[in-house]
């Protein structure tokens, strides 16, 4: 629960009216998450986080119906990359994977939010762990994550 808090708390400092929603189901992918809220699993965010040989790690935001182009993504940032791995995940977000929040991270990384996004008025993003779910619309998760638009996903 102390990883809910954590964003909890990031959502009260920044004055939003963004509210968590905690379920009994598990919401850890995305058709989970989809089944869970009842919507579609392009509405829901999945934040995934990356390491690179020249810009460390760094975290993309899609719908949860897209895959990313790894051709894209090294374009993206000037180098070949990796899915980070839990331990890295844990690590850099202080979420674990399932439940990664893509803010209220305890270092800052480049978060970069796919046009995916754009697709719908809100999506569901994770809340720190893999039973939360956050609405919130494409420009709050900008705002939020001082995000990097950008079109990775196909």
């Amino acid at each position: 629960m102390h990883e809910i808090e954590t964003v909890r708390v990031f959502l009260q400092q920044r004055n939003t009216n963004l509210e968590i929603i905690v379920l009994d189901e598990d919401t850890s992918t995305a058709p989970l998450a989809a089944r869970a809220l009842g919507k579609e699993v392009g509405q829901i965010a999945k934040s995934i986080l990356f390491k690179s040989k020249e810009a460390d790690f760094f975290m993309v935001v899609s719908t949860g119906d897209v895959k990313i182009d790894a051709k894209r993504l090294k374009k993206l940032v000037g180098s070949k990359t990796r899915m980070a791995n839990p331990e890295e995940v844990r690590e850099i977000t202080g979420f674990s994977i399932g439940g990664v929040c893509p803010f209220a991270l305890p270092r800052q990384i480049d978060i970069y939010l796919d046009e995916s996004l754009k697709r719908y008025e809100v999506v569901y993003a994770a809340a720190g762990a893999a039973n939360t779910a956050l609405p919130i619309t494409y420009d709050e998760l900008m705002n939020i994550t001082s995000g990097i638009p950008c079109s990775v996903s196909i």
